[in-house]
């Protein structure tokens, strides 16, 4: 009981921490290359991520399906400045985040986009996103925030019951295990060793298949459904 009550207000702090970073200044909570984005520039921001990290690996992301017929699944949306970007490639993207606030400006971000649903969930599960099967799944600079490993599974175990068998969840943890962080921090993730990161997708049912950038504040993780 005790570790749920923990647990319980450890997820109501990165909510309430979140939402008044979203209402400082979400943009650049987001992406902290600037504190004075324009439209332009944070969603430039965002295809250039795509470009960098789904469009140099359309092998391992579509798996011979056409972008355009894909139902793909984010994972923090923030203000929306990746989730945009999705939307001008995939046919269908679904995505979460623990913020109301962030949600709310991501919605208003993504108003011209009927093709993208944006959702605030309760900082654990996926069960705000209807079932499906989705073709993809992807999260960036989102996990590298949250201070507990069993918050970061849980989504991994939630990813795994959205996707199809063999589809890919490419995400990023926190990998810098010399950078310390506290229960209660909400800006510095918990960090993951690349033998961390194998165990974790063994249990969560996925193939560890590619890991890029142990040790470092950016480790990313390829996890094919099994």
């Amino acid at each position: 009981m005790a570790e749920g009550v923990e647990l319980s207000q450890q997820l109501e702090k990165m909510r309430r921490d979140w939402d008044e970073r979203a209402r400082e200044n979400a943009r650049y909570y987001v992406a902290t290359g600037k504190t004075d984005w324009t439209d332009e520039e944070f969603f430039a921001s965002g295809e250039r991520t795509v470009a960098e990290e789904i469009l140099t690996d359309m092998i391992n992301v579509c798996q011979g399906r056409e972008p355009g017929r894909m139902k793909v699944l984010e994972i923090g949306s923030g203000a929306g400045r990746i989730t945009r970007a999705l939307a001008n490639l995939f046919g269908e993207v679904h995505a979460v985040d623990v913020s109301g606030e962030m949600v709310r400006q991501a919605r208003a971000a993504l108003a011209d986009r009927p093709n993208a649903h944006v959702y605030q969930n309760n900082g654990t599960d996926l069960t705000a996103i209807p079932a499906a099967d989705f073709d993809f799944a992807f999260s960036t600079i989102v996990f590298q925030h949250i201070p507990s490993r069993e918050v970061i599974e849980n989504y991994v175990r939630e990813v795994h019951r959205l996707l199809r068998p063999g589809a890919l969840f490419k995400f990023q943890v926190q990998g810098d295990a010399t950078m310390t962080t506290a229960p209660d921090d909400t800006w510095l993730g918990v960090a993951f060793s690349d033998a961390d990161a194998v165990a974790m997708a063994e249990r969560c049912g996925f193939e560890p298949r590619y890991r890029h950038g142990a040790g470092g504040q950016y480790f990313w993780l390829w996890y094919f459904k099994r």
